[in-house]
């Protein structure tokens, strides 16, 4: 894995730490319709790119 792959691994990973702290907060005070389902789909989304990254 070069330095490249590395770093966006690294940014990927900073975002799923902030997208599951947001998605716990919208899951305590569901106040926006569809909050929960966008952050959910946005976690798995970089958890593909995480393995695919890992894989390289």
């Amino acid at each position: 894995m070069d330095k490249k792959a590395k770093k966006k691994l690294e940014v990927v990973r900073k975002r799923l730490q902030q997208l599951r702290q947001q998605l716990a907060g919208a899951k305590k005070q569901d106040d926006e319709p569809g909050e929960i389902e966008r952050l959910e789909s946005e976690i798995s989304a970089l958890e593909s790119d995480a393995e695919k990254l890992k894989a390289s």
